[in-house]
C-alpha cells in the first residue's frame, strides 16, 4: 500500500478540520499550499468580516491557531503517529487591517526542531513545539502574527 503524498494528506487534514470544527467550516477555511516546511491556509473576507469592513481579529487569530495546529497534526500524520494536539499558549499581534481575503502561513519557530520534538515524543509520549504563523499584508509586511506552543500527547 502506498503512502499518500503530502498534498493529499494536507487536503484530507483540512477537510477533517472543516468537518470536525464548525468554526473552520463557517470561516470557509481552505488549504492554499504546503511543503515540507510550511502549511498555508486561505480564508475569504466575507464570513470573517467585522463592522469596519476588514477582517475580524477573532477570525485572524482563529485561522492562525488552526493553521499552527494543522502544521503539527500533519507532521504527526505523516509519521503515522496517533496523538492529541493542543495549543498550550499563544501570543497574537495585530499589525495592520486586512481588507480582503487572506492567507495564514505556519512554520516552525526558529528555535524549534522536528527532530527534537519527535525524539521527545518517542521517549516521553508527549512533546511540545513552537510554531509561528503570519498573515501577510498587502505591503509584504505581516498584518498579524501568532507565536504559539503546541503539545502533542500520544493516545493510549
Amino acid at each position: 500500500m502506498s503512502t499518500p503524498d503530502l498534498s493529499t494528506m494536507a487536503h484530507d487534514l483540512i477537510e477533517f478540520v472543516r468537518r470536525e470544527i464548525p468554526l473552520a467550516l463557517n470561516m470557509d477555511l481552505q488549504l492554499h499550499s504546503c511543503d515540507d516546511t510550511q502549511l498555508t491556509l486561505a480564508a475569504p473576507l466575507s464570513p470573517n468580516i467585522n463592522d469596519k469592513g476588514c477582517a475580524f481579529g477573532g477570525s485572524l487569530v482563529s485561522v492562525m491557531t488552526l493553521n499552527g495546529w494543522s502544521l503539527v497534526e500533519l507532521a504527526l500524520r505523516r509519521r503515522g503517529m496517533d496523538c492529541d494536539v493542543f495549543v498550550a499558549e499563544s501570543t497574537a499581534r495585530y499589525l495592520a487591517p486586512v481588507w480582503g481575503d487572506f492567507l495564514s502561513e505556519a512554520k516552525l519557530a526558529v528555535t524549534a526542531s522536528w527532530t527534537s520534538f519527535f525524539t521527545t515524543l518517542d521517549a516521553r509520549g508527549r512533546a511540545r513545539i513552537g510554531v509561528t504563523c503570519t498573515v501577510p499584508g498587502t505591503d509584504g509586511k505581516p498584518a498579524a502574527t501568532l507565536n504559539a506552543r503546541f503539545v502533542a500527547k500520544r493516545r493510549g
